[in-house]
């Protein structure tokens, strides 16, 4: 890997991708395959939601390196599975040193469960309700520059999910949180400009059709 240009570092293949996923192998993986493409399966949804909350204060590579340790603990985020949780799956998942253990944390991916069921119940899915917080193209950066992306932290639209979800009885979904969200699940193509992913996320999200809400 060599040289940053302007927030770009060349890769070991000669493609120029984001800084910030560095030389770690995992890291690399998930800026090339996953982060910056639309993705509208609830399942990853509401797990991507649940992991952001879990990140707060730290890294999301520390997050990463345990991702397949909480999809075991978390019943691989089926919502139905973990809105049913009771005290004794609280008490197990303290005690599991492969994911973070943070009472307030357990305890708020459990409520989101239950919440989960209840916003599906009246939208269709959580995919048709987050994406409909997706910003217009024109509210968008011209260039997306390492400089814009330091500056995008949180958005009048992540602003409003973090809103309608708290309104809903959701934790841990404040809106800097959501932007991160919407960042990953390709709300928002936040790859810089010359990344070589950013025209693969461009062209997924101009064949992607969000699904729609029941009401």
């Amino acid at each position: 890997m060599s040289g940053d240009e302007g927030g770009l570092i060349r890769n070991e293949d000669g493609a120029w991708g984001c800084w910030w996923a560095g030389d770690d192998r995992d890291y690399r993986r998930y800026h090339d395959t996953e982060w910056g493409r639309p993705v509208d399966d609830d399942v990853r949804l509401f797990e991507k939601l649940c992991l952001e909350g879990f990140q707060a204060g730290l890294s999301w590579l520390t997050i990463l390196r345990k991702r397949k340790n909480f999809r075991e603990a978390f019943a691989g985020f089926e919502p139905g599975v973990v809105a049913d949780f009771g005290t004794d799956d609280v008490d197990r998942l303290l005690d599991d040193a492969g994911i973070v253990r943070h009472r307030g944390k357990i305890e708020a991916t459990i409520n989101n469960a239950q919440r989960y069921v209840e916003l599906a119940d009246k939208e269709g899915s959580l995919a048709a309700f987050v994406w409909q917080f997706e910003p217009r193209e024109e509210c968008r950066p011209v260039e997306m520059t390492r400089d814009e992306l330091f500056e995008l932290t949180k958005t009048p639209e992540s602003t409003r999910l973090s809103k309608e979800l708290k309104r809903r009885g959701w934790r841990f979904v404040g809106p800097t949180t959501m932007y991160a969200f919407m960042q990953a699940m390709g709300l928002v193509n936040d790859h810089l400009e010359g990344c070589h992913v950013r025209t693969e996320a461009l062209a997924e999200r101009a064949a992607f059709v969000p699904p729609a809400r029941t009401t």
